[in-house]
C-alpha cells in the first residue's frame, strides 16, 4: 500500500503522535522516492541496520527509531538535502555511540563496519558525531558541548545531521517527560548560540530558506528550554 500523501504536510511530532513509527515509516518512503534504485537501496539498509540496532532502545515514550527516521527525514525535507551519504549516517549516527559490539567490538571496529557497508564518508560522518568517552573528573555537559563545537568547526556535512539531532531533542523537549525534560533544558540550552554561528557560516551546505528555517527552530528550542528552566527556579522558590 502506498504512503498516504497527507503525511508530507503533517509535522514529524504529529506524525508520530498519531501514526507511530508505522507514519514515520511511510513519510520517509515518500521522502525517499525521489532517489534512484540504487540510493533508495542504500537507505533501505541503513534503516534496517538501525532498527535492529535500536529494536531494544527506547526513548522516553517511543521507540528510538522514531527519534532516527525525524533526523533523517527532517533533512530531506526541510534542508531539502539530496546528499544520501548524509541521510544514511543520519539514519546511523548513534548506531556507533550506543551499539558498538554489534557493530564489531569498540568504537573503531563499528565505524570500519559502516565504511564496509556503506562507504568511508557515512563512516567518517558518523564519526564525527558520536561523543567520545569522557573524563569522569569533569563536568559532562561541558566536555560535550566542547565536543560538538570542535568536531562541527571541522565538518559542515556533519553539522546538517547535528542541528536536526538538536532540533528533533530541543524543539522536541514538550513531547519529552519526567526529570528528562529538566536535564535535557540544561544539557542543551547552551548549545543554541553554538549552532546559531555555525548555521550563518557560508561554509554550511545548506540554502538560505534552510538556513533561516534552522534559525527559526533553535530560537523556538531556546525559548522552550527557558520556559522549561524558570518554570522549575519558579516552583523551587515557592516550595
Amino acid at each position: 500500500m502506498s504512503p498516504p500523501p497527507f503525511l508530507r504536510s503533517m509535522p514529524l511530532h504529529a506524525i508520530t503522535e498519531v501514526y507511530g513509527e508505522t507514519g514515520l515509516r511511510q513519510r520517509f518512503a515518500l521522502e525517499v522516492a525521489r532517489f534512484g534504485v540504487p540510493d533508495q537501496e542504500r537507505l533501505a539498509a541503513a534503516l534496517d541496520l538501525a532498527a535492529e540496532l535500536h529494536r531494544d532502545d527506547r526513548r522516553v515514550r517511543e521507540p528510538y527509531l522514531n527519534h532516527l527516521l525525524r533526523v533523517a527525514i527532517r533533512i530531506m525535507s526541510h534542508y531539502g538535502v539530496d546528499d544520501v551519504d548524509v541521510v544514511v549516517a543520519a539514519l546511523l549516527h548513534d548506531a556507533v555511540e550506543d551499539h558498538p559490539d554489534e557493530l564489531g567490538g569498540g568504537t573503531e571496529a563499528a565505524l570500519a563496519e559502516l565504511a564496509r557497508r556503506f562507504n568511508p564518508r557515512v563512516a567518517d560522518l558518523v564519526r564525527a558525531v558520536t561523543n567520545p568517552e569522557y573524563d569522569p573528573a569533569r563536568d559532562k555537559h561541558e566536555q560535550y558541548r566542547a565536543h560538538v563545537a570542535e568536531s562541527l568547526d571541522r565538518d559542515p556535512w556533519a553539522r546538517v545531521i547535528k542541528v536536526s539531532d538538536f532540533t528533533d531533542n530541543g524543539v522536541g523537549v514538550i513531547h519529552t517527560t519526567g526529570p528528562k525534560v529538566r536535564s535535557s533544558a540544561i544539557k542543551y540550552r547552551p548549545l543554541v548560540p553554538v549552532f546559531r554561528e555555525l548555521m550563518r557560516r557560508a561554509d554550511t551546505p545548506l540554502s538560505g530558506a534552510a538556513k533561516a528555517h534552522i534559525l527559526g527552530q533553535l530560537d523556538l528550542a531556546e525559548e522552550r528550554f527557558s520556559t522549561i528552566l524558570d518554570d522549575h527556579g519558579s516552583a523551587s522558590n515557592v516550595s
